[in-house]
């Protein structure tokens, strides 16, 4: 019954998507030149939610679907780390046209050449599997 429910969410976010043209490639080009709000509008309201959510559930001792509390754990703060990480992830970003949270969104969507990032994508999480004990992290 809960793949089912997130199965359910999982559509109903790739339709979401789709529908406000966030997995547009052409629109992640606008918002890159600086030509169009409609994806800062997007990630601004994503934020603003974000931000919302987060500190209601720490306010209010929200559990999750499960019955269990949800923590929230401190993360060590290093620059090069996430100057690291965010240059792979707009590389990704740049040769892909799209970020990764649309990926099976496209693909249902019919746009069938997405199949290469997804392939790399899982092959990437699998490398990152084996090497991640020698990271520093």
């Amino acid at each position: 019954m809960r793949t089912l429910i997130y199965l359910l969410i999982g559509i109903l976010f790739g339709i979401t998507l789709i529908k406000s043209e966030a997995a547009s490639w052409f629109r992640v080009y606008e918002m890159l030149r600086f030509e169009s709000f409609h994806m800062f509008g997007i990630i601004g309201s994503t934020v603003v939610l974000g931000i919302f959510i987060v500190q209601s559930i720490k306010r209010f001792n929200i559990t999750s679907f499960y019955g269990s509390p949800i923590v929230f754990a401190p993360k060590a703060k290093s620059v090069s780390r996430y100057l690291f990480g965010g240059f792979i992830f707009g590389l990704g970003w740049a040769l892909a046209g799209a970020c990764p949270g649309p990926m099976f969104a496209l693909l249902g969507a019919g746009f069938t050449p997405i199949l290469v990032v997804l392939i790399s994508a899982v092959f990437g999480t699998f490398l990152y599997g084996i090497i991640k004990d020698k990271l520093p992290h």
